[in-house]
């Protein structure tokens, strides 16, 4: 009877053991199926957060070329842009002098107007 008692008690530890190593490994199973969906949400997230950015900053800039746009057609606004493009300009050509020692220019680099009468011409070809 002490055997058989023995022999019942040693399957039940086994079973208790087996249940409780099948507990763990599905808890386990749990844990990595909940960190998966977690980190595929926050993925989703963060798309969804970066193409909103992106929307934001196209209407923004969509935005400010309308204004722009209207801008120039006001009285004076070509002579505003003019005046604007030879600020960049001289602005471009004064960096370039700042950074290189060696500046390949065109032959009328000199001649503002010129370059600005070119800007303008093209400016008035993309507007029609």
């Amino acid at each position: 009877m002490r055997a058989e008692r023995e022999k019942r008690a040693q399957i039940l530890t086994s079973e208790g053991e087996r249940d409780a190593a099948i507990n763990l490994a599905e808890g386990r199973k749990q844990q990595t199926i909940k960190e998966s969906e977690a980190n595929r949400q926050l993925q989703i997230n963060e798309a969804e957060g970066e193409a909103s950015a992106i929307l934001a900053r196209a209407e923004a800039t969509a935005e400010g070329i309308r204004k722009v746009a209207e801008s120039i057609k006001q009285a004076g606004g070509a002579e505003a842009v003019q005046l604007r493009v030879a600020e960049q300009y001289i602005e471009a050509f004064s960096n370039l002098a700042k950074t290189n020692n060696t500046m390949i220019l065109p032959q009328n680099a000199a001649d503002v107007a010129s370059m600005i009468t070119t800007a303008m011409a093209a400016a008035k070809r993309v507007g029609n």
